[in-house]
């Protein structure tokens, strides 16, 4: 019998029992190094915004008065273009008028009876391109052109009527190339004598409202220009006062996204309040016009007057804003954040 025992069961098997199995070691490292959850990021990650937006909104609630009259330069640069460009599309709400002076005269012939002038205009009516059609027939041109001419009692001693019926056409859209392809199908309609357009007029009111279109397209292109160098150096003063504060943040660890996220929030506030006070400048300057409008008008024999700041465009105009008031944030902080390196 040997002198030497093997080991009890429990000796063989409490070494093993003792020490954790490689796959319990592995899934406690996995554990460990797992950060947190995705609920937990999101809201640190609002909680930061809601912070940096706190922020902003308390340091310009410290200087109103700053804040304010900043906000009114914005609104003026912003109010100009635009104003000029809701009284372009005020003038082009008379696009009736512009339509009848641009109007196509058909000349039917002398054989053409009143039926089928008749028949002609509905048939005009019909056809795209066109926003109305009258017929004028032989006896009313006569009576018209007596009243206006003055030489009613020459032209009753004519032994016939020489004047033809007219189909006088008023066109959709006042443009040189669609209103010369409707002539030309005009003309081309049976009972049709002579199609005539006053091209000349159509002329120079596309040069006039491309003029404007232009103007008011350079405009806004130079006081957007000037509007983001002014947010951008209301920034930048903002960027100077706390110019320590930043170096701390960055010499503890924070990133440039969350330095940059306050002023983001400031340069967005700023293009908010310049879009408010900016639709409310434009509305009251409108009604302010409409008076005289309306008394020009009124001497004419119309009753148009100006329309206010459509809803679409306004809310259009605080969209702007903020964006621009986003995007001059944005270049004045990253220009100064590489100045902003802790020493």
């Amino acid at each position: 019998m040997s002198a030497t025992r093997s080991p009890k069961v429990s000796e063989r098997v409490a070494p093993a029992a003792a020490e954790p199995s490689p796959q319990k070691q592995k899934k406690r490292r996995d554990d460990d190094d797992d950060g947190p959850d995705f609920s937990t990021l999101l809201h640190a990650w609002l909680e930061s915004h809601r912070s940096s937006l706190l922020d902003s909104l308390r340091r310009l609630g410290k200087q109103p008065i700053g804040s304010f009259f900043t906000c009114l330069v914005m609104a003026v640069a912003l109010s100009l273009p635009m104003g000029l460009s809701l009284l372009l599309s005020n003038v082009e709400r008379l696009g009736g008028s512009w339509q009848r002076a641009a109007q196509i005269s058909l000349y039917l012939k002398l054989d053409a009876s009143v039926s089928e002038g008749e028949a002609l205009r509905t048939q005009i009516k019909g056809m795209p391109g066109v926003a109305d059609a009258e017929y004028v027939s032989r006896e009313q041109a006569l009576d018209e052109f007596q009243q206006q001419s003055g030489l009613g009692e020459a032209l009753r001693e004519l032994p016939e009527n020489p004047l033809p019926g007219v189909v006088v056409v008023t066109p959709a859209e006042v443009d040189k190339p669609a209103l010369e392809a409707l002539r030309q199908r005009l003309a081309e309609l049976p009972k049709v004598e002579l199609a005539q357009l006053d091209l000349v007029w159509v002329e120079r009111l596309a040069a006039i409202l491309k003029l404007g279109d232009r103007f008011v397209f350079g405009l806004t292109v130079l006081l957007v220009s000037a509007l983001l160098l002014v947010i951008g150096n209301t920034i930048r003063l903002h960027i100077e006062n706390r110019r320590t504060e930043i170096e701390v943040i960055k010499l503890v660890g924070g990133t440039d996204a969350y330095v940059r996220r306050p002023f983001l929030y400031m340069g967005a506030l700023y293009g908010l309040g310049a879009g408010v006070l900016s639709w409310g400048v434009l509305a009251f300057g409108l009604n302010w016009l409409d008076d005289a409008v309306v008394g020009l008008s009124g001497l004419y024999g119309s009753d148009f007057s100006l329309a206010g700041v459509p809803p679409a465009d306004g809310l259009s105009l605080l969209l702007g804003a903020v964006l621009l008031g986003y995007i001059g944030a944005w270049i004045a902080v990253a220009r100064h954040l590489r100045e902003l390196a802790p020493r």
